[in-house]
């Protein structure tokens, strides 16, 4: 090779190395508007934090519910490549994927320690990736909410028959709890839960924490409250990725949302925790009432999630392997929680 030769196949490298790398834009539909208090102000910065530690090589766009495509939809579009990526809560997929509400939420389940635990250190993430990946779909916890509040009703619940008939908004696996115990369920997009409730299309709803419901306006249409939300003692949200455009990204990229999503997780629990019992109060000022279930309401609720439990077992291999590693784990650590924690 002559010294011209050489000389030419230096500046032609040098000129490649001066050429800046194309930025990626990653698009992402969302099933929760940005208005929401944690789970929308989450949402909508993931594409700034990203970029930050990418250097700008890489972003998302967030796109409000149905701007892209309906919320009931964003599954099958990141699976199938429609859209990049989607802002989500797996449990939306079950009518998919019987065991994805087990990675959203579990009625009377843990709180987010011990969730989060079995999650990332006792084997839930690996079964997750696994049934995810048969979808074309890479799911990453990104955000979790406290425990959420179990209904808004227009009038008293005093036993389980004035449950009864009622039709009511409800997600996820406690759905199938309130069918057992006569309720007519909907799992109505959160957005669409409020004008249900006022029109009287539904006669109660549970949607969220009391900072989200406050905002939602849910004291509007209905007056009593109530606690604990046995349904979802914590609850898990994900950024959920086209599993080609994931693998089309580099290492450093897949780093970064990782990393990302992990502090995400970390700053909601602390956020989550620390904006409730203002919106509890101003609520009250609201003339909302505060109620508990009683020993005997909540007894049978759990006594019907164990039929679900054995019901869903039987029909899905996949939720059944999920079930024995999520109840093994929680097993295990029960002696850990008793004895280190003061409850």
């Amino acid at each position: 090779m002559s010294w011209k030769t050489s000389l030419s196949l230096a500046t032609a490298l040098v000129t490649l190395a001066a050429v800046p790398a194309v930025a990626k834009t990653l698009e992402m539909t969302s099933v929760y508007p940005g208005s929401f208090p944690i789970v929308g102000d989450i949402g909508k910065d993931i594409g700034n934090r990203v970029s930050k530690l990418t250097g700008g090589d890489l972003t998302f766009t967030f796109n409000e519910p149905g701007a892209l495509v309906p919320a009931p939809e964003a599954w099958d579009a990141v699976s199938t490549g429609a859209v990049d990526a989607a802002w989500y809560s797996t449990g939306f997929a079950q009518g998919v994927i019987k065991s994805a509400a087990m990675f959203t939420s579990v009625p009377f389940g843990p709180e987010a320690p011990e969730y989060l635990a079995w999650y990332y250190k006792g084997g839930g993430k690996e079964i997750w990736d696994d049934i995810a990946a048969k979808h074309n779909i890479v799911s990453i916890v990104c955000t979790t909410t406290p425990p959420e509040a179990s209904g808004w009703f227009r009038k008293p619940i005093d036993s389980l028959d004035d449950l009864k008939g009622m039709k009511m908004r409800f997600y996820g696996l406690g759905a199938r709890v309130m069918e057992k115990l006569g309720v007519q369920t909907l799992t109505l997009p959160v957005g669409d839960t409020v004008p249900a409730l006022e029109l009287g299309t539904i006669d109660a709803a549970e949607v969220s924490m009391p900072a989200l419901d406050q905002k939602l306006g849910m004291q509007d249409y209905a007056k009593h409250y109530y606690f604990p939300g046995w349904h979802q003692q914590t609850s898990l949200y994900s950024l959920i990725i086209n599993k080609d455009v994931w693998d089309g990204l580099s290492e450093n990229e897949q780093a970064a949302i990782n990393e990302v999503c992990r502090s995400a997780v970390a700053e909601s629990i602390a956020w989550g925790e620390a904006i409730q019992f203002e919106a509890l109060s101003q609520l009250k000022e609201k003339g909302v009432v505060m109620h508990k279930w009683s020993p005997e309401i909540l007894a049978a609720m759990e006594a019907a999630w164990l039929e679900v439990v054995e019901e869903m077992k039987a029909e899905d291999e996949d939720f059944a392997r999920v079930w024995k590693s999520y109840s093994d784990f929680r097993t295990n650590y029960a002696e850990w929680r008793d004895l280190g924690y003061m409850r």
